[in-house]
Formats: C-alpha cells, sequence, structure tokens
C-alpha cells in the first residue's frame, strides 16, 4: 500500500461514446446469439465513423440474427436518434463483414473435440481480477464516481430534464489519498456534447447542479479542481467527430488504472474465450477475498494455455493488506472457486443474454443481479476456513 499523500486519476466513457458504442453494438450481437442458442461461438468487433457501422469477426450459432436490426436497435438505444446529431441509427449504413469460427479454435473449447476431453480456454493469456474495501462496491473510488458521473449524466438526458445534452460524454476523477485512504475528490472533469444553441454557463451550472454535486458533493470541497467542458463547446461529437472501435476502453471497463489489466478486451466475445469469462472470475475471488476480510486490497491474476481446462497459473496480491499468508489465501482460492472455463461459465451462470448493458459503465462494481461475478456468497466460508 503506498504511503503519504498522492493523486490518483480514473477516467470514464458514456454510452454515446464512439468506441463505448462499438462495446454495445459488438455485445447487443452477442445477446441476439445467446438468446436463442446459448452454446453460441462469438467474436465480433465493431468499427463506426461518420454515417456507417462496420461489424466484423467470426460467429456460429443455431439461430438466425437480423444484424442489420441488431445493430440500428442498439444505436437507437444509445440515443442517436436524431439526424441533427450528425449519425442516427436510421440514416447511417450497416456493413456486414461476420464469417464463422475457425474449427480449430472451435475444437479446442468443445468437450471431447480437441487433445484434451475437457473444454479448454479459448485462447491462451493473463486475465486479473482487482477488489478494495475503499468503496462498498468493493471498487476503488476514482473509477466508481467516474462512472457514476456519465451514468447521471445519461439519466438526466433520457429524462430530459437538460434538453440540450447529446449522447457523448467523458469524464475524469482525481482522488487525493493519504496512506491508501480515499479522503477527497482533487479534480473533476466533465465532456458533454451540447446542441450548439446552449451556451457554456448555462452547462457548467447546469452540470454542476444536476450530476457533480449529486454524485460527489461528500467528497468534494472548496479547493476541488472543476472543469466542465473545458474547451468552450462540445458541439460536434459521436462516430462524426471520433471514430470508434470495439475493445479501446478496457481499462475504463475494470479499474480505471488501479490494479493490472491482462490487455484483453470483454465486448463481443461468449463466454469460453477467457478474455471475458476468466476476468469475471478473477474479479469474483477478489472481491470475496476482500469481502471476507482476508485483505483490504486484492489483485488476483488468472493465466490460461488455449485449449487446456486447468489455468496454468494463480496469483494473488494483497499489497501488504492481508490478515493471513497470501499463500494460504491461494489455497483457500484454488479448494473454494471455480477456475476451468466450464465451470467458470457454469457458477456464474454466463450463457445468457446479459452483455449489452455490460458494455457501458463498468463490468464491475453494478449492483445488477445479472452481474453474478459481483456476488459475496464465498465471503463466509473462506472467512471461516481462515479462522477469522
Amino acid at each position: 500500500m503506498k504511503e503519504g499523500k498522492y493523486l490518483f486519476t480514473s477516467e470514464s466513457v458514456g454510452a454515446g461514446h464512439p468506441d463505448k458504442m462499438c462495446d454495445q453494438i459488438s455485445d447487443a450481437l452477442l445477446d441476439a446469439a445467446l438468446r436463442d442458442d446459448p452454446n453460441s461461438r462469438v467474436a465480433i468487433e465493431t468499427l463506426t465513423k461518420t454515417g456507417f457501422v462496420v461489424v466484423a469477426g467470426e460467429l456460429t450459432t443455431k439461430t438466425y440474427i437480423d444484424v442489420q436490426k441488431v445493430v440500428r436497435a442498439a444505436i437507437k438505444q444509445i440515443g442517436y436518434d436524431d439526424p441533427d446529431y450528425g449519425f442516427d441509427y436510421e440514416g447511417c449504413g450497416v456493413l456486414n463483414a461476420i464469417s464463422e469460427q475457425s474449427p480449430d479454435i472451435s475444437q479446442g473449447v468443445t468437450a471431447g473435440s480437441g487433445l484434451h476431453k475437457e473444454q479448454g480456454a479459448g485462447d491462451q493469456g493473463i486475465m486479473f481480477g482487482y477488489a478494495t474495501n475503499e468503496t462498498p462496491e468493493l471498487m476503488p473510488l476514482s473509477i466508481s464516481l467516474a462512472h457514476k458521473l456519465v451514468k447521471k449524466l445519461e439519466v438526466i438526458r433520457n429524462a430530459k430534464k437538460l434538453k440540450y445534452l447529446r449522447p457523448d460524454t467523458k469524464s475524469q476523477v482525481t482522488v487525493e489519498y493519504f496512506n491508501g485512504v480515499p479522503k477527497r475528490v482533487d479534480t473533476v472533469v466533465i465532456a458533454t456534447q451540447h446542441s450548439p444553441k446552449v451556451k457554456h454557463k448555462t452547462i457548467y451550472k447546469d452540470v454542476m447542479k444536476y450530476v457533480i454535486k449529486p454524485v460527489c458533493g461528500k467528497w468534494i470541497d472548496k479547493n476541488t479542481k472543476i472543469h466542465i467542458n473545458s474547451t468552450g463547446a462540445f458541439v460536434l461529437g459521436g462516430p462524426v467527430a471520433d471514430a470508434g472501435v470495439t475493445g479501446r476502453k478496457i481499462v475504463v471497463d475494470t479499474y480505471g488504472g488501479h490494479g493490472s489489466h491482462g490487455g484483453g478486451a470483454f465486448s463481443g466475445k461468449d463466454p469460453s474465450k477467457v478474455d471475458r469469462s476468466a476476468t469475471y472470475a478473477a474479479r469474483y475471488i477478489a472481491k470475496n477475498i476482500v469481502a471476507a476480510g482476508l485483505a483490504k486490497q486484492c489483485e488476483v491474476q488468472l493465466a490460461y494455455a488455449i485449449g487446456v481446462a486447468h489455468p496454468v497459473s494463480v496469483f494473488i496480491e494483497t499489497f501488504g493488506t492481508n490478515k493471513i499468508p497470501e499463500a494460504e489465501i491461494s489455497k483457500l482460492v484454488v479448494k473454494n472457486f471455480p477456475l476451468k472455463p466450464a465451470d467458470i461459465i457454469s457458477h456464474l451462470k454466463l450463457k445468457r443474454p446479459i452483455y449489452q448493458k455490460t458494455a457501458a459503465y463498468g463490468h464491475f462494481g453494478r449492483n445488477d443481479p445479472d452481474f453474478t461475478w459481483e456476488k459475496t456468497d464465498k465471503a463466509a466460508t473462506l472467512r471461516k476456513e481462515a479462522n477469522l
């Protein structure tokens, strides 16, 4: 745990950010496949720019998917429903470049088809999970607040409380820590797309009143620095202003820079891909360790080889906050948690069409019953077996 006073910053982006649009479109197609065929194999990437969306990748499923319909519905739900924004769900082109999954990959992740009898990992790779006791949801404060700020902007826009707001948004929160404990918010940055008819001073006043104070009120003080649309205007946004691609906001998706990241993106991937399922499992493990009181802070690394069921390594880091030796925590993890891909998928019930909503505002720290990796149902067992 870092000693003394220091600042740490995390950022988030709203559902209307071009990269997040692509994540949601990819996951909307995944959900469409899983809805009728839970065994679908999906690996879809999306690209968007002015006037068009490209979906590409691999898909093997027994169901029919109307790709055009799914993509346009996702764009409409995000909020691009007006041609005045420069991009809208009815007027954009949708290009489809999806093919079937490689049979070489398929046999490695299908039980009994490859070199091994068990379902193996869909790829090699390293996955990380993280938890800290600094917030009730056991997430870092900086990313938790950053997510809540852009989510609040979406809620206000959908309620038409501030009619000039448009879908593209970003936030950034700098937290002042002392000996690893958050003390105050040092800086808040908000960028929100808006109509050309509203003045900057109106946006500043409204965002302070309806967004920043309700979300960050207890953490800000007279010395907190606030930057709202600090260029002076944010009229041109979304895919018109910036290209979007699936998987470019992986730190936003996880812990805002706290802990480590394996590098693999989540969206558009079915749970046979350990980039997604094992990262969820690692969060599940880390959160239960912290919830059990075994440590105040925990990072879990899982590593896999393609086609092989057992992880090649399980690593626990508690940053000096552990109540029992880390070696003992590792033994408890191996004993009590699902670690093989098939076991993770079964235990966390990952073959459900739940993924589009994970693709904005973070995959972790969310109070939603579908986010099974957020449960702390193993905490009591860990506490008992650790004799705490």
